[in-house]
Parts: C-alpha cells; sequence; structure tokens
C-alpha cells in the first residue's frame, strides 16, 4: 500500500492512516517515550534516597548491665528513623554465624565501657555505610563510646558492592536480547531447537561474563563454576520470560518483559541498594523475580560460600520452567518455526 494520504473526509483519512505504518510507528513512538519516563522514574524510586525499613541487628549477650546498650539502640533507631529488628543470640560466634547465614546486617556487643558494632559490607555495601555513619552519632548522644569494625569487607576490585548488580544486569538484558535476535535473525527454529539455541548462547554468555570480570578485569573473584551456572541460568531464564511472554502477546512481548525484568525486577534486586533500604513493596518481592534471586545466589557465592541456600536457584528455575512450559504448550501461537518434513 503506498503512503500517500488520502482525499475526502476524517474516516477516509483514518481508514488510511489505520492501514498504513504510520500507526504501528506512532504508537512506537508513545510506548518508547512512556517506558523511558518509567526506567527512570522507577529507578529513582528505588535507589536514588535509600531509606532504611527495620535492619536486621544481632545483639551479643553481654556480661554487664544493658542500660547503656539499650540507650545507643535507641540513638540508633531515632537517628535512622526506624526500629532496628534485634536478634539476641547467646556468645558472638552465634551473631557471627547469623551474619555469614545473611540473617542480620551487623553484630551490636558491649566492648570494655562502651558498645562495638561490627557490620559487615559484603552482606550489603549500602546498610553497612549507613550503620557507619550512624553509630557514632547515636552513641555520643546516648554517651556510650562506640567504635565501628567492618568484619566482613568487600573485594577490593569491587569497593562499592556493585559487580555482581552490573553482572546480574548484563545476563538480564542480554538474556532477552538474544532471545529477540533469535526471533529476527533465525525465526523458523522449531521449539525444541530454539530452546536449545538460548541454552547454548545462556551457556557461553554466562562464562564470557564471568571470564571478563574475574580473569579480564579482576573486578572480583568469583567462585568461578558456580558464578557460571548463576549467570547462564539467569539468561536462559530471562530469555525464556521474553518467550514466553512473545508466545502470549506476539509481536508486544517486549513490553511485559521489560517492565517484569527491567522497570520491576532489577531496581529491587538488592544489588545497587540493600533490601532493607529499599521501599518496602520493593525490598518484598525483589527476592521473588528473576533478577533478585540472581542477585541473592551470586552474592552468596562469592562472599559466603559456605552457606549457599537453594531458594535463589529454585525461584529462577521455576520462572524458566514455568515460561518453557507455556511457550511448549502453546508454541502453535509463537510466531517462529516451521514445517518439518515427515
Amino acid at each position: 500500500m503506498g503512503t500517500e494520504s488520502p482525499g475526502g473526509g476524517v474516516r477516509a483519512w483514518w481508514e488510511w492512516f489505520r492501514h498504513s505504518p504510520f500507526l504501528p510507528a506512532v504508537v512506537i513512538v508513545l510506548i518508547a517515550s512512556a517506558m523511558a519516563g518509567l526506567f527512570a522514574g522507577s529507578y529513582t524510586y528505588a535507589m536514588a534516597n535509600p531509606t532504611p525499613h527495620r535492619i536486621p541487628v544481632a545483639v551479643a549477650r553481654a556480661a554487664s548491665s544493658e542500660a547503656r546498650r539499650d540507650a545507643f539502640v535507641r540513638g540508633m533507631e531515632q537517628a535512622l528513623g526506624t526500629p532496628l529488628e534485634l536478634h539476641r543470640y547467646a556468645t558472638y560466634a552465634d551473631a557471627r554465624r547469623a551474619v555469614e547465614e545473611q540473617q542480620v546486617y551487623a553484630i551490636l556487643w558491649q566492648r570494655g565501657d562502651g558498645a562495638a558494632l561490627d557490620v559487615s559490607a559484603a552482606s550489603g555495601a549500602t546498610v553497612a555505610q549507613l550503620l557507619t555513619e550512624t553509630a557514632p552519632r547515636a552513641g555520643a548522644a546516648a554517651g556510650v563510646p562506640v567504635s565501628v569494625t567492618d568484619v566482613n569487607p568487600l573485594q577490593k576490585g569491587d569497593p562499592r558492592g556493585l559487580a555482581i548488580f552490573y553482572i546480574t544486569l548484563s545476563a538480564v538484558i542480554l538474556g532477552f536480547i538474544g532471545a529477540i535476535q533469535l526471533n529476527v535473525n533465525a525465526g523458523a527454529l522449531t521449539p525444541g531447537e530454539r530452546i536449545g539455541f538460548i541454552t547454548a548462547y545462556s551457556l557461553l554468555g554466562g562464562f564470557t561474563i564471568s571470564a571478563v570480570v574475574d580473569w579480564g578485569l579482576g573486578a572480583l573473584r568469583l567462585p568461578f563454576p558456580e558464578s557460571w551456572l548463576i549467570l547462564a541460568l539467569t539468561m536462559f531464564t530471562s530469555a525464556m520470560v521474553f518467550t514466553c511472554f512473545n508466545t502470549l502477546f506476539g509481536r508486544w512481548a517486549m513490553l511485559p518483559t521489560w517492565g517484569l525484568m527491567v522497570l520491576l525486577g532489577n531496581p529491587s534486586s538488592g544489588g545497587a541498594v540493600s533490601w532493607p533500604l529499599l521501599p518496602s513493596p520493593l525490598g518484598v518481592i525483589g527476592r521473588w523475580l528473576p533478577p533478585g534471586a540472581s542477585v541473592n545466589a551470586q552474592h552468596t557465592a562469592v562472599y559466603f560460600g559456605g552457606y549457599q541456600h537453594p531458594f535463589p536457584f529454585v525461584v529462577l528455575a521455576v520462572w524458566a520452567a514455568v515460561s518453557a512450559t507455556v511457550f511448549w504448550v502453546w508454541r502453535h501461537r509463537h510466531p517462529g518455526g516451521r514445517e518439518i518434513a515427515r
């Protein structure tokens, strides 16, 4: 059909416009503009002004009066503007184990006539920074001398603790971009072949990300096989989520994929801003979404290797399995594929 504007009235013009290439182009312009604003808004909302929400802190039982410690805790809560979620342990060793198991972000214990706050930057760099800045002021206000020690610092190549967020972000985005490119350049793939090639580029992509960050840049010392597996599973899950939406929504699959994985999933992942400092809804749902699960698994692998837990792997596996199942069951609706000669 030509693109010459027709004569006649409004109805004739609308019929021409509706069947022209300009209507989808205008829709794309509007969608891209809206998504740009939503993208900026979601990241700004989550990360621009981190606010604490009930930070879990271990309290190792002290032999002497708890009055001074309680005064310090009240001062901390007033300075933070939120209550501390105190977990009491009989010994310091028990409290330290809770840090390694990522149940708490710091340990409060008595040292001489004062208090000691042991933070764990590896548990959450933004939380550790906030506690480190707040503790001396709260101690001075309560008349309690306070010493702050980082008992689990970040690696030297990643002083701000953002590398895990970045490698997860790359795995998430490249995962669904790879699936889009298979649609564009290899659309005739059968469902089984499509899943096979998604698996192939996920494995290779996870290896490449790990190799560049660890061997190439030296930014993180990774437990290589485990980190590779996590990144590969993240890419595969992201690709299958897009493929699922592509099956359900056709050419508009990018909208729910971008919304779920980028607008919602990445800001709530806990990678750039720790979960206790995120707005409450994001802090709750983040670990149930693929980006948050990936950050969670990778963070534990790098800094708490002896305490890895299955939950983030289950989250990734469930998202991948459900998405693959939807794709396979309704594969006849997917825009790709070809007839197989028998």
